[in-house]
C-alpha cells in the first residue's frame, strides 16, 4: 500500500462544538467542513486535519495517547488555550494541554509554513513492536521504533490500553493516490475491510490494523475543493 501523507486523525467525542471551538480559535485551525455527524477542521484542507464525530457519553483515551500540532507561534497558541481554560504544561520540553473533551494536545514550531498541521501522534499499547511491525505491513514507512508519512510521524510506546467500548480515537487517515487499489490489496491480503465509502470530494477504504486501530485510505478525487 502507497501511502502519500498524514491526512487527518479522526475522534469520537461528545463535546464536538466545544472542542471544534478550542482548535479553531486557539490553535489556528478553521472549520473545514460541517455535516450532521461530524466537523472537519484544519489550518489548510490538503493539510492535517482533525474530524470530530459526535458520540453520546464521555470518551476513554485507548489507544491515543497524545495528538501532538506543527503551529507558527507555540506559545501565542499556549496563551490562548490558557484564555480559554485550557490547563498547559510545558516542563517536559513540550508544550501539552489536555482539553476537557479528553483529547491530550502537544504543540511545535512549524518551521516551514504559518500555517497549522500535524506534526505526530502517539499511540499506547501493550506491544509496540508488534504494532509498529503491523504498521509498517500496512504501508507506513518504519524509523526504528516510530512510522514515517511524509514528513509526519507515528510513535508508539508501550502502556496499558484496553480495547474500550468508548475509544476516543475514530481512525487515523492516510492519503493514497487510489483508494481501488487500496481496496484490491487488501481483498488480496485478507485484511479485514470495514468499509468503503465514496463521497464527494473522496473515496476511502476502511481496515482494521494493529491492536484494532482503524486505518481509513482516502484518495482525493478530481476538483477536490474543501478549503
Amino acid at each position: 500500500m502507497d501511502v502519500n501523507t498524514f491526512d487527518h486523525v479522526a475522534l469520537w467525542t461528545d463535546a464536538r462544538d466545544a472542542l471544534a471551538t478550542v482548535l479553531t480559535e486557539c490553535c489556528d485551525m478553521h472549520e473545514i467542513e460541517r455535516t450532521d455527524r461530524f466537523t472537519l477542521v484544519g489550518g489548510d484542507a490538503r493539510l492535517g486535519k482533525l474530524t470530530l464525530f459526535d458520540a453520546a457519553g464521555r470518551r476513554e483515551a485507548g489507544v491515543l495517547e497524545r495528538v501532538v500540532l506543527r503551529v507558527a507561534e507555540p506559545e501565542a497558541v499556549r496563551a490562548r488555550l490558557e484564555a480559554a481554560g485550557v490547563a498547559t504544561d510545558a516542563s517536559n520540553g513540550l508544550i501539552t494541554a489536555e482539553t476537557e473533551a479528553g483529547l491530550a494536545l502537544g504543540l511545535v514550531r512549524n518551521e516551514e509554513s504559518d500555517v497549522t498541521d500535524l506534526d505526530h501522534v502517539v499511540l499506547r499499547v501493550p506491544i509496540p513492536e508488534s504494532t509498529v511491525a503491523g504498521l509498517e505491513e500496512l504501508g507506513l514507512e518504519r524509523a526504528g521504533d516510530r512510522l514515517r508519512i511524509s514528513g509526519k510521524e507515528l510513535r508508539v510506546h508501550e502502556g496499558a490500553a484496553d480495547e474500550s467500548e468508548s475509544p476516543l480515537l475514530h481512525h487515523l487517515a492516510f492519503l493514497v493516490d487510489s483508494a481501488d487499489d487500496v481496496e484490491r490489496e487488501a481483498h488480496a491480503r485478507g485484511l479485514e475491510i470495514v468499509d468503503v465509502v465514496d463521497a464527494p470530494n473522496t473515496r476511502a477504504v476502511f481496515v482494521w490494523g494493529p491492536d484494532r486501530i482503524k486505518l481509513e485510505y482516502v484518495e482525493h478525487k478530481p476538483g477536490f475543493s474543501l478549503v
